[in-house]
């Protein structure tokens, strides 16, 4: 099976991106399975049902997300009626959604680590522990960590080193030059990067960023809705037969 997981999805001109260089990836890979990032798809933070929906029109197979999954309440009830949406699975009992979801013979589990993040979420490695128990017969596993600290998504990959397909760090849209695998057949990258523009910061507009680091004043943040965008991916490559990875590269384009 060929796997494409692409880095967080930021705001309008992210969605378009992946609308636009997502049929031009297909057409030079085979691919039968796509992942992406959408808790920044919707004005820069957040999803909502539009934005959702625009992103499973344009391929997308299961949204994986993180801390700003909570921006817009009316995603909620979506990811309550089974939507292929999911939320960081070590967030409290009651929260809204689920934190891994089976589809197309795939799970897509989705974790959130604790360094430098949100402090009322439970531990990220024993919460995985829990749902790899419940997915004893499932072949293929993908696990989606979002984290600040590369070391904690690095200990991660080593953690479930030869106990699922592939982890991909998110959340710092950054792409990190480390793809892999690790022993076991395990597909591994820090960081797959980000969707949307090139010229922000991490997506935003450059003015409230820059604004804030020099005066340590609150700034309301936008995403950048024109210009060039870049989308950064990975594709997997995973046996079917025995779940394990075979090869992983980065996909990395520039869009005008």
């Amino acid at each position: 099976m060929h796997i494409v997981a692409i880095g967080d999805v930021v705001g309008k001109l992210g969605r378009r991106t992946i609308a636009e260089m997502l049929p031009q990836i297909r057409k030079e890979y085979p691919v039968d399975f796509v992942i992406a990032n959408g808790e920044n798809a919707a004005g820069g933070k957040g999803l909502t049902p539009s934005t959702a929906d625009e992103m499973f029109r344009a391929g997308v197979d299961v949204i994986t997300s993180g801390n700003h999954i909570w921006e817009h309440r009316d995603i909620y009830a979506m990811m309550n009626e089974g939507a292929p949406i999911i939320r960081p699975l070590n967030y409290p009992e009651g929260s809204p959604g689920r934190g891994y979801v089976i589809t197309g013979g795939v799970a897509v589990v989705n974790a959130i680590g604790r360094v430098f993040m949100p402090a009322d979420t439970d531990c990220p490695f024993r919460g995985i522990d829990k749902v790899l128990s419940q997915l004893q017969n499932q072949r293929i596993v993908l696990v989606d960590m979002h984290g600040e600290a590369t070391s904690e998504k690095v200990a991660m990959g080593w953690y479930l080193a030869g106990r699922v397909s592939a982890v991909f760090g998110s959340h710092t849209h950054v792409p990190t030059a480390d793809t892999r695998i690790l022993p076991g057949g395990t597909a591994y990258v820090t960081d797959l990067g980000m969707t949307g523009p090139r010229d922000g910061i991490i997506g935003m507009e450059r003015e409230p960023v820059l604004h804030r680091f020099l005066t340590q004043m609150p700034a309301r943040f936008s995403a950048v809705e024109h210009g060039p965008a870049v989308i950064n991916a990975i594709l997997i490559d995973i046996d079917d037969e025995t779940g394990k990875a075979t090869s992983i590269q980065r996909i990395d384009r520039e869009m005008e």
